[in-house]
């Protein structure tokens, strides 16, 4: 549980960090890896709750 929450917040916070990195460069390519890393923590977060509600099932059965 706590590696999950740590891939987590690892994830946001490198995402908030390519978008300050595109508004202080104008880059576009910090602005598409910021956009990659919101993808993968989107991911991350989908299977977090995956992983919770297929244990709540194994209980409840």
């Amino acid at each position: 549980m706590l590696i999950f929450r740590l891939v987590f917040g690892l994830l946001l916070l490198s995402g908030l960090l390519c978008f300050a990195a595109y508004i202080a460069t104008r880059d576009p390519r910090w602005r598409w890896r910021g956009l990659v890393v919101v993808k993968w923590t989107v991911l991350a977060g989908l299977g977090f709750f995956a992983v919770i509600l297929l244990e709540r099932l194994a209980v409840m059965l």
